[in-house]
Order: C-alpha cells, then structure tokens, then sequence
C-alpha cells in the first residue's frame, strides 16, 4: 500500500498540472486570437489598397477615350482592339 502522503504528494501533481495546462492553453489561445485578427486587418488593408489601385488605373484607362460598351454609339471595335493590343 502506498502512504497517504504519496497520494496526496500525486493528486496534488496531478491538479497542479491540470490548473497549469488550463491556464498555458489560455495564454496561447490569447496570443493565436491576437495574431489572428492581426493578419485579418493586414489582409483587409492590402485588399483596399489593391482595389484603389485597380481604380486608379481603371480611372487612368477611361482617359483613352475609347469606348467599351458595345451598345453605344460611339463604340468603335477597331480603336478597342489597337487599345487591348497597345495593354499587352
């Protein structure tokens, strides 16, 4: 038979080690959290400026003055074609 100290020394080890997983858990759970919502900002703020500059360019490419829109009148299918042309 083991002594009760032993048993008690164990259980105590054992709810020791319990309280201290829960707790490490929490704080590494906290960190994830923050860096988590960290690399979601970050990726917001990269998306907003990736969309200001495709408008920017969109804006810029308006200048050309060639229409895209085949319903309207002014459309011009050569003057599309040489700009795509002149693009890549």
């Amino acid at each position: 038979m083991v002594s009760s100290t032993v048993n008690v020394a164990r259980y105590t080890a054992l709810v020791t080690g319990v309280f201290y997983g829960i707790y490490h858990r929490r704080t590494l759970q906290k960190a994830y959290d923050q860096e988590k919502e960290h690399r979601a900002i970050h990726q917001r703020q990269d998306l907003i400026a990736e969309a200001k500059e495709a408008w920017r360019k969109k804006r810029e490419g308006s200048k050309d003055d060639v229409v895209t829109d085949p319903e309207d009148p002014r459309f011009d299918l050569e003057k599309l074609i040489a700009k795509w042309e002149s693009d890549s």
